[in-house]
């Protein structure tokens, strides 16, 4: 049975979770391999609606055991409070299993990500703030706590005294702000330790021999293909590795493991926070697509910035992930447009791009070349099978497979969980 990963294909906020929820009673287990509480995962269950931020999106499905691999970092007291408000809302989180090799977010991380993030001024980058980056640049830095860390307090206080013996002159002689106590973070960090020890496992060996007894494991990126630090549109990127190939990292997983890949792109394209957009619309358009699309990011609140499809971004995305299929969300937040744009090309300083350009100079320049397809005015959220959907729907669909090059098997014509448009199984 398949290892399946589920990647964004743009810049975030795709709608990860929503495809992610339907492969969920089929799936026995749902990781989450990469990020941390800078994510955000919206799912409406039966008119109801769940906003994740660590926890997989499987965790709402019965059956399916949530794991947060070795290649994530965790926030624990976002951790305990999303568990706490689900649990309340009657979600059984206690299967929740987490690795030993999950890298910590401290207090410090936060602090150094905000006077970092503002000492850069016209040059940030956007962060939440959350302490992402600070936690895996001391991972990188081999200065991280890891969970494992939190059952001997005797390492664990060793370890928070090294990471912050640099930190804590850069925070009183460059940033002015007044030194972190390594006791007082110990003493935090120690303090989920009773709560954590039971989710606490090797995650890694445990997924594998779950593989080997013919289980369905899905790997769940956070974030998405052009915020990969490696392949994403840096320096305006996350911390860690999104990308398909990161499941086996972040997991510990061979890449012999992984049977599918499944590229969630949205009917048009947003993105949260600084960097290069080409098709973003800073006009009534934009609005528009903004307030339909209920375009506000889950974590962070932020209007997110809002332009048409570009087909060389999902492209791009499907040649390094080596996508099987795509599953296409929010098509109906287009019904009303008597046109809908679609980008194919760029025109970089009158050189025209037909693929994502190599350099960030040449992106930063890159103006969109449209072609335009017909729009429709018929509500599709009733729609389940693609021969329901209005014709010109239907040709803005595989005009868009056509230009990525990979099938289009799921597409989501509403928020609810049933509001989905089935090509092909995805499992």
């Amino acid at each position: 049975m398949p290892g399946i990963v589920v990647v964004g294909s743009q810049w975030g906020d795709e709608g990860k979770g929503k495809a992610t929820d339907q492969l969920g009673d089929r799936t026995d287990y749902c990781v989450r391999y990469s990020g941390g509480n800078n994510a955000g995962h919206t799912i409406v269950v039966n008119g109801e609606k769940f906003a994740l931020h660590l926890l997989p999106s499987g965790t709402l499905n019965e059956g399916c055991r949530p794991v947060i691999g070795n290649g994530v970092v965790v926030d624990l007291a976002v951790l305990f409070s999303e568990i706490d408000a689900l649990e309340a809302r009657g979600v059984d989180c206690s299967g929740l299993l987490v690795s030993a090799n999950a890298h910590v977010i401290t207090s410090y991380h936060q602090t150094m990500d905000k006077v970092t993030e503002r000492f850069l001024g016209k040059a940030r980058i956007g962060t939440t703030g959350r302490g992402i980056g600070p936690a895996y640049s001391d991972k990188i830095n081999r200065l991280g706590i890891r969970i494992q860390d939190l059952f001997d307090e005797s390492i664990l206080a060793k370890k928070v005294e090294a990471a912050l013996d640099q930190k804590n002159h850069l925070l009183v002689k460059v940033y002015n702000r007044r030194s972190v106590e390594p006791a007082e973070v110990t003493e935090h960090l120690l303090s989920f330790a009773d709560r954590i020890k039971p989710h606490v496992a090797d995650t890694a060996r445990l997924l594998n021999d779950e593989l080997d007894n013919g289980k369905v494991v899905l790997f769940e990126g956070a974030q998405a293909h052009h915020l990969d630090v490696d392949h994403g549109t840096y320096p305006y990127v996350t911390s860690s590795n999104p990308v398909a190939a990161g499941a086996c990292v972040g997991a510990g997983v061979g890449p012999t493991r992984i049977d599918r890949v499944i590229g969630i792109a949205k009917a048009y394209t947003t993105r949260v926070g600084e960097g290069p957009m080409p098709t973003e619309l800073l006009d009534a358009d934009g609005d528009k697509l903004r307030n339909d699309g209920g375009e506000f990011g889950t974590t962070t609140g932020r209007n997110r910035r809002c332009g048409w499809f570009d087909a060389l971004v999902v492209e791009h995305a499907h040649k390094i992930n080596a996508f099987t299929d795509i599953f296409l969300t929010k098509l109906d937040v287009l019904t009303g447009w008597e046109q809908i744009p679609i980008c194919v090309a760029y025109d970089v300083d009158g050189v025209r791009h037909d693929t994502m350009p190599m350099s960030q100079t040449e992106f930063h320049h890159a103006k969109p070349i449209y072609e335009y397809a017909d729009g429709w005015t018929e509500d599709i959220s009733g729609c389940r099978k693609f021969g329901d959907l209005p014709g010109t729907a239907q040709a803005y669909v595989k005009r868009l497979e056509e230009l990525v090059g990979a099938p289009i098997s799921g597409i989501g014509v509403g928020p609810g969980r049933g509001e989905v448009v089935m090509i092909n199984d995805l499992l």
